[in-house]
């Protein structure tokens, strides 16, 4: 019997972390930080941009213990995000995305990244002793770190789920009703840039962060990790 040549399916797995375990540490990590300046657990909670500086310094010399537990937390959350975003777009370009969708999730995903962990080291020096006791210098760190870790954080954000949902969608990589959640989420998140202008628009960066991070982890466990091949034996 002549040998015969014949293509049995094997599949490629792509090597590199677990995305949905590595979007849920970040926004557990996250939500653990953010607890202690909430009024779910004391009062009065994280002061906004139309607080008076007598209310924003007198939150910082009273709860500097708990602002201290959000920068340690916020900073941490940073790092399992740029992993997550420099993992998807390797995950994306080796299930054969060629276009710009991958490359605009990593720069989305890294901006976001970064934003955090400035914005949690600016929180972390407001916290540290003798700072509340500078009014002047401590509101403008305040505004600093709310335009970092405000806007800052959901723009950038919505370029990582635009990203991913267009690449996803052309590829049918993920669930139509997921891509068009991620792509309604990435809208939100680039119209709270106009909240830097029109305070009254500040509700759509919790309207972006909440949600999209859930959407990262659902995205995550169900984007695909291995590839189908053809492989030629002999027979």
């Amino acid at each position: 019997m002549n040998p015969q040549s014949s293509s049995l399916p094997h599949s490629l797995s792509h090597p590199g972390p677990n995305l949905g375990v590595v979007a849920a540490v970040f926004a557990v990590l996250f939500s653990v930080g953010l607890y202690p300046v909430t009024s779910l657990y004391a009062s009065p909670s994280f002061p906004g941009p139309w607080d008076s500086s007598n209310v924003i310094v007198s939150y910082f010399q009273s709860r500097a213990s708990s602002v201290l537990f959000c920068s340690f937390f916020h900073f941490g959350a940073s790092i399992p995000l740029g992993i997550f975003a420099a993992s998807v777009a390797s995950r994306l370009r080796f299930l054969g995305a060629r276009a710009a969708g991958s490359y605009i999730a990593l720069f989305g995903g890294l901006a976001t990244s970064f934003n955090m962990a400035v914005s949690a080291s600016v929180l972390w020096a407001m916290a540290n002793p003798g700072m509340a006791q500078d009014a002047g210098v401590l509101r403008a760190l305040f505004y600093l770190k709310f335009v970092l870790g405000g806007p800052g954080f959901s723009v950038p954000i919505g370029l990582l789920l635009a990203g991913i949902s267009v690449t996803a969608g052309f590829m049918r990589l993920l669930p139509r009703w997921l891509v068009g959640l991620g792509l309604a989420l990435a809208l939100i998140g680039e119209l709270s840039w106009l909240s830097m202008v029109f305070p009254r628009l500040l509700f759509l960066i919790p309207l972006t962060r909440f949600p999209a991070f859930a959407w990262l982890i659902t995205a995550g466990f169900l984007l695909p990790k291995s590839v189908a091949t053809g492989r030629t034996t002999n027979a």
